[in-house]
């Protein structure tokens, strides 16, 4: 399987979250989202002080095949996204873990152990 940090927590939908030292949490696709998505053409990402339901798709990337909805891994209060990602969607492509597309401050600390591991992920993207 394609990079996959054994520090960070997974969706099922192909996002990844770090948790940061504040509690906060940045948010990205996958590596291998990526990878299946191809070439990245436009991302539309959450506003902040946008508030957030787990599931809910906040997010939207767009590539030369596709255009995929971008999931709340918890709920709770987005606080920051990436100008840099949506000038650049390219850089997505380059550096999936890199390239982190929002942050969210969680409603409940506890939801990140809802996440996956990458061991998990690995499995449940049936690789």
């Amino acid at each position: 399987m394609s990079n996959l940090p054994a520090d960070l927590k997974y969706t099922e939908s192909h996002e990844w979250v770090r948790v940061e030292a504040d509690g906060t949490l940045t948010i990205g696709i996958t590596d291998l989202a990526q990878e299946q998505l191809g070439d990245i053409v436009f991302l539309e990402l959450p506003e902040a002080g946008r508030k957030v339901s787990k599931g809910d798709a906040i997010a939207v990337v767009e590539s030369v095949k596709a255009a995929s909805d971008i999931y709340a891994p918890v709920a709770g209060e987005i606080i920051d996204s990436n100008a840099s990602a949506t000038d650049s969607p390219e850089s997505v492509n380059a550096d999936a873990y890199a390239a982190w597309l929002f942050k969210i401050k969680p409603a409940n600390a506890d939801d990140v152990n809802a996440l996956l591991s990458a061991d998990q992920y690995k499995t449940a993207a049936g690789a």
